[in-house]
């Protein structure tokens, strides 16, 4: 295994209406606040290309009484996952999105965004201490390795670490908060199965 600094942390928040008089006014509330959102991050340097709808929904709400169901107007939620590249900058982005309005808040994820050099990396460095302690076991049998015969890898993935799950109220954040990154690992377990002679 390696262990590397992550370079991108996916962030989410979004915006909840509560109860809105209409499906017209939930829906209006939602874009109103995520096109502030939106806005505030880009200024912070997200690209568009970094922005994504995560998930939406409206639906109706109702009071329960004496059996029955009595509507009380609808209610709609909306969540973006934005990607951040500069780790300065996660702190500053979480603070400016509350402050535009997410009232829901949570699941900062770091990664490695480009990690194929580092999975080579540690593949190869798996192969040769199954290698070496291969060969150690066939001398102590007093025989020597033959042909590889079977090859199989597991893991080589990096091991996202989610960071925070929080809701806030508008407005909560006036400064940068404090996200620290950590590191990542990368691990591969490699089997390698040889002939002995």
């Amino acid at each position: 295994k390696v262990s590397a600094a992550p370079d991108i942390a996916t962030l989410s928040f979004g915006v909840a209406t509560g109860r809105q008089s209409s499906a017209k006014a939930a829906i209006a509330l939602v874009t109103k606040s995520m096109t502030a959102i939106i806005a505030a991050v880009k200024k912070e340097g997200v690209e568009d290309k970094d922005i994504a709808t995560q998930s939406f929904w409206l639906s109706p709400v109702y009071d329960y009484g004496n059996g029955t169901q009595v509507p009380r107007g609808f209610e709609a939620n909306q969540t973006l996952s934005v990607k951040v590249r500069d780790l300065d900058k996660v702190g500053d982005v979480l603070a400016v999105a509350t402050n535009a309005g997410a009232n829901q808040a949570g699941g900062v994820v770091f990664a490695i965004d480009n990690s194929d050099a580092l999975k080579a990396q540690v593949r190869s460095a798996a192969i040769e201490k199954a290698k070496a302690k291969a060969e150690v076991l066939a001398r102590s049998l007093s025989m020597q390795l033959g042909l590889i015969r079977e090859f199989s890898e597991d893991g080589n993935n990096p091991m996202p670490r989610p960071m925070m799950s929080m809701e806030y109220n508008k407005g909560s954040a006036d400064t940068s908060l404090p996200v620290p990154s950590g590191e990542q690992e990368i691990v591969s377990t490699v089997t390698l199965i040889y002939e002995l002679r």
